[in-house]
């Protein structure tokens, strides 16, 4: 009988945290197709797997109910391993890697065009806003709570 509760707490408790609400993540191809389909503000997240804060953002900001609501309402989302060496054609050009050749753990193009600084040298995590243009609004370069996101998203 411990056996079957178990089992069946186990089976409902997977099951309910498939249902969660999560923020619909696009790739830098359906965000050009969508994006010439229709327009909508835009919101770019950088991360890689070795960040902590990128990875506290992702547990405790992207999961908030209200957060989730607001981005799928209102944005489309892109989330993007700063350091993938993946090609990614956007925009009518190619960006790649080119600092993996030489560097360990380098910055992908796209991830350095988008969100860096020009006093600092890139760092994570990074966010960045863009109108229903595709015109730069934002950029955060820093740990932000979910009441944070949210007035950002407001503007």
């Amino acid at each position: 009988m411990k056996k079957t509760l178990l089992f069946l707490f186990l089976t409902c408790g997977s099951l309910a945290a498939q249902d969660r609400e999560q923020i619909n993540w696009l790739s830098w191809e359906q965000l050009e197709a969508a994006f010439n389909e229709k327009p909508k503000k835009t919101l770019v997240f950088f991360h890689a797997d070795w960040c902590a804060y990128c990875k506290k953002i992702d547990r405790v900001v992207f999961t908030k109910p209200e957060v989730i609501k607001k981005i799928n309402a209102e944005y489309y989302a892109v989330r993007m391993d700063a350091e993938t060496t993946d090609t990614i054609r956007f925009d009518g050009q190619t960006f790649t890697n080119r600092q993996a050749l030489t560097k360990r753990n380098g910055v992908h193009d796209l991830a350095l065009l988008l969100g860096s600084r020009s006093e600092k040298s890139f760092s994570l995590p990074v966010t960045v806003f863009f109108d229903e243009q595709f015109a730069l609004k934002q950029r955060v370069f820093e740990y932000y709570t979910s009441s944070e996101l949210l007035k950002i998203l407001e503007q």
